[in-house]
């Protein structure tokens, strides 16, 4: 019988390039951290999986699919680390798949998403205000959160409100704060050029083409329309070593706690 399995699971990305950046970088950390453990990966997005397996040919496991594989090759010990951003609808709905395999293991163990607690947010503010400074009075960074629609929305609020003052801002593409806001933000503090970055685990579908692309809805469309000169960067968090390390400590944490 086998001891311990680590699974990371995420929505997941279609964009192979950006998968190995930040996913798998995440995964050989875990393995560098947890040298006697195995390391499974689940996606939660059934969508993303069926267009890898078209175009890749390339089978990724659901969170159950995993744990099924987890339970047959008899782990003793499960530990799962979501890479989601805040505890919202697909953390909740990896919970509730967990539950169904409760007392198919020894232990099972499932790590906090990345914003869960007051320190995890004074840490990614410090963390954001050092990606980029600024020369120019005029320049700023725009950060696009993901959004949603459960009561986890208000943290990219939280967030954008942390900045206040910084040159950082943080939007939301399905949520609030959405770009109308932040364009009205910006132009009230006289920024006219700005850096547009994903707040998000991999640059993947929203970064290409609700952040980066020239469609009409695009955020650099419509900060271009207003008159602001916009910059790309298409980098997730998943490929800061910052990122990757907090996710790991999230695990450490919740093993600590017994």
């Amino acid at each position: 019988m086998k001891l311990i399995a680590i699974l990371v699971v995420s929505f997941g990305t279609t964009y192979p390039k950006t998968r190995r950046k930040t996913i798998g970088a995440i995964e050989n950390k875990f393995k560098e951290r947890f040298p006697q453990a195995e390391i499974f990966r689940a996606f939660t997005s059934t969508v993303v999986i069926s267009k890898i397996a078209q175009k890749e040919s390339l089978q990724i496991d659901t969170p159950i699919e995993a744990l099924r594989k987890i339970k047959k090759h008899q782990f003793r010990k499960v530990y799962i680390q979501p890479l989601h951003i805040i505890p919202g609808i697909e953390f909740h709905r990896l919970l509730q798949q967990a539950r169904q395999f409760e007392g198919n293991f020894e232990q099972m163990v499932i790590g906090q998403p990345l914003l869960s607690s007051y320190e995890d947010y004074v840490h990614i503010i410090k963390f954001l205000k050092n990606i980029k400074s600024f020369s120019d009075p005029n320049e700023a960074i725009l950060f696009m959160g993901h959004g949603t629609s459960s009561q986890s929305f208000t943290a990219y609020a939280c967030l954008d409100h942390m900045l206040t003052g910084s040159r950082h801002y943080l939007g939301a593409v399905e949520s609030f704060p959405n770009i109308g806001f932040e364009i009205n933000r910006l132009k009230k503090d006289h920024v006219s050029k700005v850096t547009i970055q994903p707040f998000m685990i991999v640059a993947g579908n929203h970064a290409h083409h609700d952040m980066a692309s020239e469609e009409s809805k695009s955020w650099r469309h419509l900060l271009e329309k207003e008159g602001i000169q916009v910059k790309t960067q298409l980098k997730g968090l998943g490929e800061y070593p910052f990122i990757q390390k907090m996710f790991i400590n999230h695990l450490i944490n919740k093993l600590k706690e017994g």
